[in-house]
């Protein structure tokens, strides 16, 4: 598979978090050639914090880590990939309780200490004694870097993804590492695909996830590939407390600003790449309303437009239709007036008041959507509400891949 046009240069320098080891193994979920199972190991006295998909179709790994999170503790993270084990009964919920039994007797910790994904395809039931194999050739690996841990959770991806960010807490500079796989299937309903966030920093377990909640609303919560919300999507972040700060438990606590900003910074990063990485795409779209009632409306018509099937083709093809756009405000559902709308594409007014800018030139804007980077702004002209959204565009590629995706 070819890497996605929109990738980054190359991989980034990612320092090793304290109280973190990674390794990875082949528990062979799939005929392929590469490892599938990544095992992280957490010192003790690791906080936990993490959102779940929303659907109503849960993995038995989301259903865990939903009854898990509210300890506030881990000690260790299974990660398996090219088996999502969901939609799989009984039969999938004890695969997910053996894998949590067989890594609490492997560190003495309890079954609760340890958090499990999976992905891939549906309705496949995770073999147990593939996944106590590749686990016993996890525990005897050797530590792995960053980039081969994010490479083995991918699935349809084509790079491997990853983000970091720094904050200043006192007098302790702490790092925030990110991985995260996803590439279709995408349109989170809480966070995203599978996502996780290590840090050393000293934060207490709560404040932890009050942060990440807040800052999962303005990034995974915000894009869209094919407008698909996963059954599986989760995104837990860890903090194991050994760069030495002072615990940060409130906003009130020196540090916690800067930390939560560089959260979302790292938040941000990851969603972006889970876009540019989305399958078949060519183009990385911003989509930016402005004017709307609310900032939850502007995001719904913010989404409206980034999950059109025509807007995503027009401009996978590069052409200008901003009628399309004018079509998925207007189906949003949202309070929207036809002769109040205005609409920019790359910085260039191309419709306002209800009708084409007089003397519209479509040039320029032509020119931009040759371009890999698209700017949709749209202004309701009712309010104060903003959003943000993030999408890509609907190539061929993506019929290809998903036509393919068992096969």
């Amino acid at each position: 598979m070819l890497t996605s046009p929109l990738a980054p240069a190359a991989f980034p320098d990612l320092p090793a978090i304290a109280g973190v080891t990674l390794r990875n193994a082949r528990a062979h979920y799939k005929t392929w050639d590469r490892c599938d199972l990544t095992y992280v190991e957490l010192d003790e006295g690791t906080a936990i914090a993490g959102v779940t998909t929303q659907s109503k179709c849960p993995s038995p790994e989301v259903e865990w880590c939903r009854k898990a999170l509210p300890l506030g503790k881990a000690r260790a993270l299974v990660v398996n990939a090219g088996n999502a084990n969901a939609f799989t009964g009984n039969r999938g919920r004890a695969a997910v309780e053996a894998i949590a039994a067989r890594v609490a007797g492997h560190l003495g910790c309890q079954p609760s200490d340890v958090f499990v994904s999976s992905t891939g395809v549906i309705g496949v039931p995770l073999p147990i004694d593939k996944a106590e194999a590749g686990l016993s050739a996890a525990f005897a690996a050797a530590p792995c870097g960053w980039e081969e841990a994010a490479a083995t959770i991918m699935t349809t991806d084509t790079f491997p993804k990853a983000a970091i960010a720094q904050a200043v807490i006192g007098d302790r500079t702490v790092n925030l590492v990110g991985i995260i796989k996803g590439s279709g299937m995408i349109a989170p309903d809480m966070a995203t695909m599978l996502g996780y966030i290590f840090t050393d920093a000293a934060v207490d377990a709560t404040f932890l996830q009050q942060m990440l909640s807040v800052s999962n609303r303005t990034s995974f919560s915000c894009i869209t590939v094919d407008s698909d919300t996963s059954t599986s999507d989760t995104l837990l972040a860890f903090a194991t407390g050994k760069a030495g700060n002072a615990p940060i438990a409130s906003f009130d606590d020196a540090g916690a600003d800067a930390f939560a900003a560089a959260l979302s910074d790292v938040c941000r990063q990851l969603a972006h790449l889970v876009v540019r990485d989305g399958e078949g795409a060519s183009k990385f779209i911003e989509i930016t309303v402005s004017g709307a009632v609310s900032d939850e409306s502007a995001r719904k018509v913010a989404l409206s437009i980034a999950n059109s099937p025509l807007v995503k083709t027009a401009i996978a093809g590069e052409d200008a239709n901003w009628g399309r756009v004018v079509m998925a405000v207007g189906k949003a559902g949202e309070p929207a007036e036809r002769d109040r709308l205005s609409i920019r594409f790359g910085g260039v007014e191309v419709a306002r008041d209800g009708l084409a800018v007089d003397g519209y030139d479509e040039a320029p804007v032509a020119a931009h959507l040759k371009g890999q980077e698209i700017d949709i702004e749209v202004n309701l002209g009712l309010g104060d509400g903003s959003a943000t959204v993030w999408t890509c565009d609907l190539t061929h590629g993506y019929i290809s891949i998903n036509a393919d995706y068992r096969s």
